[in-house]
């Protein structure tokens, strides 16, 4: 059968996990938010992991809000062999709005939600969604670094980050992961991988289909599958995983097939020229993209 581990491991910090994993955002409904349209299709996606060598679950307090948190707990507690990262950092007003709130009180406040609501004494990886601008960053860090301290949480992960990010917040705690926007035909967070790369910070590559374009029909990535006998999405994953070592990829889905054929993925060996092909495509429709700010 199929499995995760196909696509090898990578340690974040003394913890060790396979580089194919889950996304738990699309457990949850419309604009992430709410209970998701088929429960059941949620739940049995969910129990799947285990069987399907998925040991990486990645969720949020801000999806659903708490939606994701608990569909997580309800499938996979006591979480035996897995590994579970949760974010805070985020307050959701309404469907698709996402409102930054990184006050301390705000921040101690999430965590402790996330393990009542988890079930845990203690977070394994716990990563601030989004950093605020409008509270100093050495509040935000500092607060961070005191919850580790007092054992909420194990390791600490940051999200939709920079490199100069990454670098004032390495003066608070150590940064065991970075949780940033990357797929084939978006690579702005390329200078952020290479520090990941030289540093040995796990890379968790979210939104690695681009939410279902990259695995439409007619995408760009569709000549390429054809030519190797997989999917578009397969075609995708199998590409970020060969991309770099320091890369986990946490496609989500809320379709218990959907999760199977993602998994595939990690039994893909990309020749050289294959993963080439792929590559270039990517790179001429990166082009095409802004800089991000």
């Amino acid at each position: 059968m199929t499995s995760a581990a196909a696509a090898g491991t990578i340690a974040i910090g003394d913890l060790t996990i396979h580089r194919l994993g889950f996304g738990a955002m699309r457990v949850t409904g419309r604009g992430v938010m709410g209970p998701p349209p088929d429960m059941a299709a949620a739940r049995a996606t969910l129990h799947a992991l285990p069987e399907l060598g998925v040991d990486f679950v990645d969720t949020a307090n801000a999806y659903g809000p708490l939606i994701s948190e608990l569909l997580v707990r309800e499938q996979l507690h006591p979480y035996a062999g897995m590994v579970v990262a949760t974010k805070g950092g985020c307050l959701r007003p309404a469907p698709f709005k996402w409102v930054n709130d990184g006050r301390p009180e705000a921040l101690r406040m999430a965590v402790a939600g996330s393990c009542k609501t988890l079930g845990v004494d203690r977070i394994d990886l716990w990563q601030l969604h989004r950093i605020d601008d409008k509270v100093p960053r050495d509040e935000q860090f500092g607060a961070i670094a005191e919850l580790q301290r007092a054992g909420q949480i194990r390791h600490v992960g940051l999200c939709n980050v920079t490199v100069d990010d990454i670098a004032q917040a390495r003066a608070h705690f150590t940064v065991a992961s970075v949780q940033n926007l990357y797929h084939v035909i978006d690579r702005r967070s390329e200078p952020v991988l290479e520090l990941c790369e030289r540093d040995g910070i796990a890379f968790i590559a979210y939104y690695p289909l681009a939410t279902g374009a990259l695995a439409l029909a007619d995408s760009v990535l569709t000549r390429v599958a054809a030519s190797i006998g997989i999917t578009p999405a397969q075609a995708a994953l199998a590409w970020l995983l060969h991309r770099s070592k320091q890369i986990v990829v946490i496609p989500g889905t809320c379709n218990p097939a959907h999760l199977r054929e993602n998994v595939a993925a990690a039994d893909v060996t990309l020749t050289p020229e294959q993963y080439r092909a792929i590559d270039d495509v990517g790179r001429r429709a990166n082009m095409l993209r802004a800089p991000r700010p």
